[in-house]
């Protein structure tokens, strides 16, 4: 048995294409949608273990395989090979500045496309690390009501004004603050030491204002990164379970 057919057990393998991209995606549940976007270095067991989690609360859970190998440990490694991977891959705008990753395209139309299958009021997504921002890109969707920003990290942090950005072009950024405005909730968190994160809280609170509900946990150490998964802080996961529920669930998910 492989990795993936051991620690993704139960979860449906799948392809879906949408503007020039094309990704193996893991789905796994009922209810509305909610789209699970991995960190570096790909959907790892723990990634898995969260996603599970979101599933275990009512909900239809979509896994994009955006980059690594489903069910494989983390390592230093295999995170270095990653992110190579990421850095060279044309769908990810790892340093360019006011600039909306191609992906968060292809992660829109995901989104729709489960949503129109499962229906409910709307969908949600949590981004972590290099795709942290992205849950943010694709609230450009009316339907996306519950956006999770998990230590977003692009692009990455090289100078000030890259550790600002929010890795956006500026129409999607003007529709991104209207949504806000108009009562659109956004939930980030993230390790108040982790340099990754540069000062995009202090933009998200800027032009988001009320809208942006941060969670900024104290850090123990220099390693301190992954929120939900390698340094899994238990208080925080349950707070993005709690908001998917809020946000998308309009009964009480199956005991």
């Amino acid at each position: 048995m492989s990795d993936a057919d051991d620690v993704l057990d139960g979860w449906e393998r799948s392809e879906f294409a949408s503007a020039g991209i094309t990704h193996d995606v893991y789905r796994r549940g009922t209810g509305p949608a909610v789209v699970v976007i991995h960190e570096i270095p790909g959907i790892t067991p723990k990634v898995t273990t969260f996603a599970n989690e979101v599933v275990e609360r009512g909900f239809t859970v979509v896994m994009p395989d955006l980059v690594g190998t489903p069910g494989k440990e983390l390592s230093n490694t295999y995170a270095a090979a990653s992110m190579v991977k990421v850095c060279v891959a044309r769908e990810f705008a790892t340093l360019a500045m006011n600039q909306t990753s191609p992906v968060i395209a292809w992660l829109r139309a995901l989104a729709r496309s489960v949503h129109a299958e499962v229906g409910g009021p709307g969908v949600g997504a949590v981004g972590m690390c290099f795709s942290g921002g992205f849950a943010l890109g694709m609230m450009v969707d009316e339907i996306m009501l519950a956006p999770v920003l998990s230590q977003p990290s692009m692009p990455f942090a090289i100078g000030k004004a890259r550790g600002a950005d929010l890795n956006l072009s500026p129409d999607d950024e003007a529709a991104v603050i209207q949504r806000a405005a108009d009562g659109c909730q956004v939930l980030g968190l993230r390790f108040a030491g982790d340099k990754l994160v540069g000062d995009r809280f202090a933009t998200l609170r800027q032009k988001l204002g009320d809208a942006f509900i941060a969670v900024e946990l104290p850090s123990s150490s220099r390693a301190d990164h992954s929120v939900l998964t390698e340094q899994r802080d238990d208080r925080s996961v349950e707070r993005v379970l709690d908001f998917f529920v809020e946000k998308l669930q309009t009964e009480p998910a199956p005991s």
